[in-house]
């Protein structure tokens, strides 16, 4: 038998490296921004085009590499980080595997300069797919400057698995923040196709956390404080009322090192325990310092999962440093055992006897809670004439083929809607049909309206604006703004029209018409945060967003009370869409009960 195994040649294995380490821009951003963070930077740039996928250049004024060390920087296992294995459980640097910029550049045209301060000449360096173009000496300043173009050329493949530059810029934005939240003592500089996203210069914790999530950020934060000899915390949370619905401003920093960790969320959430409300999320940016020697980081490739010795202890400690903090503030109610007992007001309420007297209790012996009753007229929604004069239509078959169920379901749509209607509960509607009822769910019937009449308005025809008397002015994060200029056509599309965008507010001049001045800001925030989670790259999909978070927004709620005309209305509007039977989230509009269905109710 013929051998088999085969060492793979270096630049197979540098691509294969890559998948683990690269997954998409944002991935190149973090371990460049990390990079020069190691390099003892303070001040840093960051420029994209495309969302990174013609671009990322980092440039910082760090100490630089030598000749020599900018060379064998782009080997793999190469690294000035560690020497030993017993190195990797006493860690004080972001990298120290040495694949990052090997893997970077056997997947793209990289271009490295670079200078030491001591240094009269620096170097520069172009690598296209592991392989070395060209090694020069050149005038530059201290530090380092590495542009990464064409990401994934020679892996197309790869490249068409990339979302839109929208959600692609997102998550560039997310790691930007975490490196820029975990160093607020270095300045940073972010650029994306020559537009600033952020400015944020050197300052303190808080500072930085208001720069980069908006003035309106400052007056949410509760602070945090403990130190212990297994753990010290500091940081913020948020206010229990600035609580969201979706899981965001939540940040966990180790050692200076952002990381993701269900176990100690856990115990934020508890401290939290009967302040929020269902399905809402805290918010919080919480800084932990621990022994270096005391963390496993070498358990994941992106570096972001962690492994502590004492996580019971930590856990502990977390949870009762943010409850203790949240009491403080009057934020929650706070045991304290060491408060003057004086200050305390007396449970007697009659002084004189020392103890309260029994309240008289009055009794109206002429009362009847029957009385109003017996006057009543029960009255059936229905008249009793129709209901027999049509008996014997309630009997016909249900019985249909697979041919009829379209047809059947046209005449079930006809006959609802020249059938009185009935709300229950207000939150659904009930009308009758020829094989039985059927109960329609006034919410997301709304819901499919609204969203077939956005989606026409911005993808068919120009929708309806009407102009505020005085322009509404709205703070966002600079990520949010960026976004806002992504979508700033859809948007005028549906009718809003904008008279000033700066770089932490959007002024508001005009709405479509069926949305109230009231819910503009709920509106927008709903949508930007739907923009940011992941969706198909299609030109249409930002269309289709929109329209579904208008519609969830707008949409009637359950618990509304509806007239007869507003249930005649949603019924016709219902029917008369292209897709009337689901929501535009997947969910039944309707149901339709079958009159065996409704009698094997009383027969089982």
């Amino acid at each position: 038998m013929s051998d088999i195994i085969q060492l793979l040649p270096d630049h197979v294995a540098n691509q294969i490296a890559a998948g683990e380490v690269v997954q998409r821009p944002a991935s190149v951003v973090k371990e460049l921004l990390e990079n020069a963070i190691d390099a003892g930077a303070t001040n840093i740039k960051l420029l994209l085009k495309d969302a990174g996928k013609t671009l990322i250049q980092i440039i910082d004024d760090g100490k630089g590499m030598s000749a020599t060390d900018a060379r064998m920087c782009f080997e793999r296992h190469a690294t000035s980080k560690i020497e030993k294995a017993e190195d990797l459980f006493n860690l004080s640097t972001k990298g120290f595997r040495g694949e990052a910029l090997a893997s970077i550049a056997a997947i793209a045209h990289v271009e490295l300069k670079t200078k030491p301060a001591n240094d009269e000449l620096g170097t520069s360096i172009k690598i296209k797919g592991s392989k070395l173009i060209s090694q020069d000496f050149i005038s530059t300043s201290k530090g380092t400057s590495i542009a990464v173009k064409n990401l994934f050329y020679n892996i197309p493949a790869r490249r068409n698995f990339l979302k839109s530059d929208t959600v692609e810029t997102r998550h560039i934005i997310d790691e930007f923040q975490r490196v820029a939240l975990a160093h607020p003592m270095v300045s940073f500089l972010m650029h994306h196709n020559n537009n600033e996203v952020y400015h944020l210069k050197s300052s303190n914790l808080r500072k930085r956390i208001v720069s980069v999530f908006g003035v309106k950020m400052n007056e949410k934060l509760v602070p945090i404080n403990e130190q212990t000899d297994i753990v010290a915390i500091e940081g913020f949370v948020a206010k229990p009322e600035f609580s969201k619905r979706k899981r965001g401003e939540q940040f966990f920093f180790v050692n200076d090192r952002f990381i993701k960790s269900a176990y100690l969320n856990h115990a934020v959430v508890n401290a939290f325990d009967g302040l929020l409300e269902q399905g809402a999320h805290p918010s919080y940016f919480l800084y932990l310092t621990v022994p270096a020697n005391t963390i496993d980081i070498n358990i994941h490739p992106t570096k972001t999962e962690i492994k502590f010795d004492n996580e019971k202890a930590l856990y502990a400690m977390l949870r009762a440093t943010v409850k203790h903090s949240l009491g403080q503030y009057n934020v929650a109610p706070l045991l304290d055992f060491n408060r003057d007992a004086n200050l305390d007001t007396s449970y007697h309420l009659n002084t004189n006897s020392g103890s309260a007297k029994t309240p008289k209790i009055s009794v109206d012996p002429d009362f009847n809670p029957f009385k109003e009753v017996e006057k009543q007229e029960i009255h059936f929604p229905y008249k009793r004439e129709k209901q027999t004069e049509s008996w014997e239509s309630l009997y016909t078959s249900v019985a249909i083929t697979d041919e009829e169920k379209q047809s059947e379901l046209f005449e079930n749509q006809q006959e609802i809607k020249t059938q009185k209607t009935f709300q229950i509960q207000r939150k659904y509607l009930l009308s009758s049909i020829k094989s039985g009822v059927v109960l329609i769910n006034q919410s997301l019937a709304h819901q499919r309206v609204l969203y077939e009449d956005f989606l026409e308005s911005i993808t068919v025809k120009e929708a309806n604006s009407q102009q505020l008397l005085f322009p509404v002015k709205i703070a966002l994060t600079s990520s949010e703004i960026e976004m806002m200029h992504t979508i700033k056509i859809e948007l005028e599309n549906a009718g809003f029209s904008f008279d000033e965008f700066t770089k932490e507010s959007v002024t508001i001049k005009g709405i479509p018409v069926s949305v109230t001045e009231s819910k503009i800001t709920i509106i927008l925030e709903e949508l930007l945060s739907n923009i940011s989670l992941e969706v198909p790259d299609a030109s249409f999909s930002h269309f289709d967003i929109m329209a579904k978070s208008f519609a969830k927004t707008l949409s009637i709620k359950t618990g509304s009370q509806l007239s007869e005309r507003e249930q005649e209305g949603l019924v016709n509007d219902l029917f008369s869409c292209k897709e009337p039977t689901i929501s535009p989230f997947g969910k039944p509009t309707f149901k339709t009960l079958t009159l065996n269905e409704i009698d094997h109710l009383f027969n089982s």
